[in-house]
């Protein structure tokens, strides 16, 4: 029975993942729930959704396009740096102190997500100069890295930082960063047994069943009701860790 709910979780977040992002909101919980020590669950939830990347990457390859004044292979470069940084970070947190910030961690994730058009209005008025961009594109890739969970609205401000002003290229660079970064943590995760194998592999043909079904739904559903549904998952799925720590 574990399983199959396990297999329903990442058949919602492929689907949520297609629409707007946000599927370890779901991911996460559901391994923690299930039992798997918080570090492991992270690494097998990033495992999981990894999948999902590709297939988005491999839709909009025709829209990847570097912001200005940088180019994809120092794109890649960056999001590799971050990705391995947040791993290890990871790493050297260990469980007991994962699972007493992973609840912060979902709320301020769920928070950004709710604030995701603002942030995007403030970066499209304002361009921060490379000095600060560049840099806080590595942090966020290290974020991406440590814990997912609203990486891509973070990504994609900090990438209109950079004077990437067209959307579709956006959402192909957030697609890009996020990909290598994820590659990177999980092979780190996996060179230190934090995978969960089977589970990840049941995981991520849900994630990827439920990713095609969503992206054929995506034009039905307004981006507006997209991050209502997200924030709200995301708010239910923080009161439950929270709950689940007392």
């Amino acid at each position: 029975m574990d399983w199959i709910l396990l297999f329903g979780a990442a058949l919602a977040a492929g689907a949520i993942n297609a629409l707007a992002g946000g599927g370890s909101f779901i991911t996460l919980p559901a391994l923690l729930f299930h039992g798997l020590p918080p570090t492991a669950a992270n690494a097998t939830s990033a495992s999981a959704v990894l999948p999902g990347y590709v297939t988005t990457l491999f839709r909009l390859r025709r829209d990847i396009e570097a912001p200005p004044g940088l180019n994809v292979p120092a794109m890649i470069a960056i999001a590799a740096a971050g990705g391995g940084s947040g791993a290890l970070l990871l790493l050297a947190t260990g469980n007991k102190t994962f699972a007493a910030i992973v609840p912060w961690l979902m709320a301020t994730a769920t928070l950004i997500f709710a604030a995701g058009p603002w942030i995007k209005r403030l970066t499209r008025a304002h361009r921060a100069p490379r000095w600060v961009a560049v840099p806080a594109l590595y942090l966020t890739c290290a974020y991406g890295g440590y814990f997912n969970g609203g990486v891509g609205i973070i990504m994609i401000a900090v990438l209109g930082l950079l004077g990437q002003n067209r959307l579709l290229s956006s959402v192909a660079m957030k697609a890009v960063t996020s990909a290598v970064l994820t590659v990177i943590s999980v092979a780190t995760y996996a060179a230190f047994g934090l995978v969960h194998w089977p589970l990840a592999a049941l995981m991520a043909t849900g994630a990827l069943i439920g990713g095609w079904f969503g992206a054929a739904a995506g034009d039905a559903i307004a981006p507006r009701w997209h991050r209502i549904g997200i924030v709200a998952i995301g708010a239910v799925m923080t009161a439950l860790m929270f709950w689940h720590r007392v």
